[in-house]
């Protein structure tokens, strides 16, 4: 790549009017501005400029190859003030995966408000509870519930939300008799229906804490009922096909409808840490950075944080 060095550096002979000019202004020795020029004559195999003590002229080629240069240097201005300019005003493709439990409710929301005021952000935004790939998806920010499998990328924890077991009020109440809340809760539950999100596997394990237990009551579920996504999760435990676990943001919304209530009142399961997961090794990208701003802030919101 020397040759695009002795282009510049002929371009700025030109533009200056003499070898010395340019020197100086490059803080260069007149020397070295004349390898420069020698180098790229025999290169080129032609003569670009006709120097005398006293002068210097273009060539006929020189003139039509300087016309060139002039173009690469406007190029590679544009190109510097433009990656100088992205650090400082938010613009381009952004494209950010999320679980459906965190898309809807929080990347989603954070996005659209950060778009409103910048609206040169050109979102690209992927609901998906498997772990993609973020280098052969072209993901620029994952943000993912639970530590990273891989520690090549970066990632930096960003809040977190409980989740809450429930069921449609219908459904709980025909069982309510045969719930002792006792040590023996595995057991009581064991004649409801579990609906798992894909995620969840076929054997499910939940810590319970709950105000009559000092410490959290293990609960071992059996699913019935499986589901891919959250929002089908949430449709089939709103309808009655069994309990399950809905993020608190997602369920209060629902509890305040009457479509959803909670197996044990006031339990709770401990809690999922969020993550932000990138592949930007060096310097994080000014939109990618306000991009975990915005979602960080929307989930440590007064409706999803926890303590």
């Amino acid at each position: 790549m020397n040759y695009l060095r002795h282009m510049a550096v002929f371009a700025k002979v030109v533009e200056q009017g003499s070898i010395s000019a340019a020197a100086e202004e490059l803080s260069l020795s007149k020397s070295v501005i004349s390898q420069h020029l020698k180098v790229l004559e025999q290169e080129l195999g032609i003569m670009l400029l006709n120097r005398t003590t006293r002068r210097q002229t273009l060539t006929p080629a020189g003139a039509a190859f300087y016309e060139k240069c002039q173009q690469m240097n406007q190029l590679a201005q544009e190109a510097w003030e433009g990656a100088r300019e992205s650090q400082l005003t938010p613009t381009g493709s952004v494209t950010i995966t999320a679980p459906h439990a965190l898309m809807g409710s929080i990347v989603a929301p954070a996005i659209g408000e950060l778009v409103s005021v910048y609206p040169a952000i050109i979102p690209h935004l992927v609901a998906e509870d498997g772990r993609l790939d973020i280098i052969e998806h072209g993901i620029d920010l994952a943000i993912r519930v639970g530590d990273s499998v891989s520690s090549s990328y970066r990632q930096r924890r960003i809040g977190q939300f409980r989740d809450v077991l429930c069921a449609a009020p219908e459904y709980l109440s025909q069982f309510e008799d045969e719930f002792s809340f006792s040590e023996n809760l595995s057991e009581d539950l064991s004649v409801c229906d579990y609906v798992a999100n894909a995620w969840q596997g076929k054997y499910v394990i939940h810590h319970l804490h709950y105000s009559t237990q000092n410490d959290p009551v293990t609960l071992m579920l059996h699913p019935t009922r499986f589901a891919d996504s959250l929002p089908t999760t949430v449709a089939l435990i709103e309808t009655g096909a069994g309990l399950g676990i809905v993020p608190e943001f997602i369920f209060h919304q629902r509890e305040e409808a009457g479509a959803l209530t909670e197996v044990i009142p006031g339990s709770y399961l401990s809690p999922n840490p969020v993550y932000a997961t990138h592949a930007f090794n060096h310097s994080t990208p000014l939109l990618v950075r306000l991009c975990i701003e915005a979602i960080e802030s929307r989930l440590s919101s007064p409706s999803v944080v926890v303590t």
